[in-house]
């Protein structure tokens, strides 16, 4: 049955349906069965529901664990779905981060605010394009980007961590060194009396609103023709390039919204503690992102978001020393236990036990995977 118009006049419902579906679930997703969306709903339905149970001290601390889970995804993009193993994510988070309190100091006002998380954002786009370009268009490859995106986090926290004079004030707004800057605003989105200014609850309501957004769009980006194209550079680049395709674009714009996600992660991150400091620059929170995709499962988007919350909550909880050895001795069992990752294993059992005909493999290198 055609799903065109009568006249040719436009597709009908049925044939925006059935777009919607393919851009949801494609081949480069698990999950499209009418029992992970009906779990999906549920999975929502409780967060929404989280803060009147749990409370708005435990909201606002389970929202900065959706703050991450943006740094998790942008890994899982740059990484999982174009094979670059970045360090640098954090590099783009603290950039975005300190944007974002440089501008909102000199101008607290709900429009400077709006201005501020938009320059964020752009700032941790522009930096990955700038470090992107003289990387992908140099000729680095394979393991000397992830050295170059290694030093480049190092850099940072050295450089951010000795501007504690009073030179380094940018108008209103002292840099601080290690003190960092505490004084940053709460997030406000608009223009005068229109505007919101999102504090403790509905910090939570826009950060969870931001993610189920952020995670439709990018199932969408990577089951699109371009997402095919980000998974064939990922599996083999010498033979994709002789498809026609140009290689060192690709990962730059892939390496561009990965900085843009990490600096939309930044941005909410010194909004929700009103500081940033040049520990976002460690060595320590460099290496959580790759810690969070690698037990969640690399080349899916729902293992970054999920392994991210459930790990982050778990070292939250231990604080401490103790938290980073467990986090540790997770990241040695699954990559000698289950290399995959959690949520693709999870995905397999569940195909096998129902018996199924087995869709394309989060394995198969035909495809990527969330």
């Amino acid at each position: 049955m055609s799903t065109e118009r009568v006249g040719g006049s436009g597709p009908s419902a049925e044939g925006y349906r059935t777009r919607l579906q393919r851009w949801l679930e494609g081949p480069n997703t698990v999950g499209r069965s009418r029992e992970f969306w009906a779990g999906f709903a549920v999975v929502l339905a409780a967060l929404l529901a989280y803060p009147f149970v749990a409370g708005s001290y435990q909201a606002s601390r389970f929202s900065l664990f959706l703050v991450y889970a943006f740094l998790g995804l942008s890994l899982s993009v740059v990484w999982g779905y174009a094979g670059i193993l970045s360090f640098g994510q954090v590099v783009f988070f603290g950039v975005a981060g300190y944007t974002f309190a440089v501008v909102s100091i000199n101008v607290a006002t709900p429009l400077g605010i709006t201005v501020a998380f938009l320059a964020g954002i752009a700032g941790g786009a522009l930096m990955a394009a700038v470090l992107g370009y003289f990387m992908f268009y140099g000729g680095v490859r394979n393991v000397y980007v992830t050295i170059i995106t290694l030093v480049s986090t190092l850099v940072l926290h050295t450089f951010m961590a000795q501007t504690a004079g009073d030179e380094w004030t940018i108008g209103e707004a002292a840099l601080g060194g290690f003190n960092g800057m505490p004084t940053i605003p709460n997030l406000a989105l608009g223009v005068g009396p229109a505007a919101v200014t999102f504090d403790s609850i509905g910090f939570y309501y826009l950060v969870l609103a931001l993610l189920v957004v952020t995670y439709l769009g990018l199932r969408a980006l990577v089951n699109s023709d371009y997402g095919r194209v980000m998974v064939a550079v990922r599996e083999d680049e010498d033979r994709t390039e002789m498809f026609g395709y140009d290689v060192r674009r690709v990962k730059l714009s892939v390496f561009t919204i990965g900085g843009a996600l990490a600096g939309l992660s930044g941005v909410l991150y010194a909004s929700w503690g009103n500081y940033v400091s040049p520990q976002v620059f460690e060595l320590a929170f460099a290496s959580l992102p790759v810690i969070w995709v690698s037990v969640g499962g690399r080349k899916t988007l729902l293992g970054a978001v999920v392994a991210t919350v459930g790990i982050e909550f778990v070292r939250n909880s231990l604080g401490g020393e103790w938290a980073f050895v467990a986090v540790g001795t997770l990241l040695l069992v699954f990559i000698l236990g289950l290399p995959g990752g959690l949520v693709p294993w999870i995905h397999d059992a569940y195909v096998e036990y129902r018996g199924d005909t087995p869709t394309p493999n989060l394995g198969d290198r035909s495809v990527g995977g969330d």
